[in-house]
């Protein structure tokens, strides 16, 4: 199962950099719908440990080749984890099919409200305004971060639950 994941974790971390020109510039983050997307995929076939390490392969490659910024790790991080963690809570209380949507939907929780909490936190100090303009700086990169997200994850949602009706993630889980 080790070796299965490893493949998936390549697999998801490869086609990320290959759609991470898709980014769009805001502010001075790179946000990146597909990040949303993969995380999406990640946590539910592989897990919150595994669609971290993917999140977080993802975000070095991408800062490396000039697709994202510093802000890969906070903007991708968390929402894998959440993702992850949530389908492990739901599956087996609401079913497969509806985990799967419902810990979609989660992935912005940790992008925006985790991920975006800790960026406006290493952004603020270099601001010069330290926590004066509060509620308008995060509101910002929150904003901004949400439309990627909800792109992102919802576009995950649809695979997802596509992969899951045609039977290809019962042979992802090795059932």
């Amino acid at each position: 199962m080790n070796r299965r994941k490893i493949a998936f974790a390549s697999v998801y971390s490869a086609l990320a950099i290959v759609i991470s020109p898709l980014y769009f510039q805001w502010g001075i983050t790179k946000a990146f719908p597909g990040q949303h997307l993969i995380n999406v995929l990640a946590g539910i076939t592989l897990g919150p440990f595994w669609a971290v390490l993917v999140a977080f392969i993802v975000g070095t490659i991408r800062i490396m080749i000039g697709t994202g910024s510093f802000f890969a790790y906070p903007g991708g991080i968390p929402g894998g984890f959440v993702v992850g963690l949530s389908y492990i809570v739901l599956r087996k209380a609401i079913g497969r099919e509806k985990a799967i949507l419902v810990s979609a939907l989660m992935e912005p929780i940790g992008t925006v409200l985790v991920g975006g909490t800790i960026s406006w936190f290493i952004v603020d100090p270099f601001t010069g305004r330290s926590m004066q303009l509060v509620f308008a700086s995060i509101l910002m990169l929150y904003f901004g971060w949400l439309a990627s997200s909800l792109t992102g994850c919802i576009l995950g949602a649809i695979v997802t639950i596509t992969l899951y009706r045609m039977g290809v993630l019962k042979i992802v889980f090795g059932e």
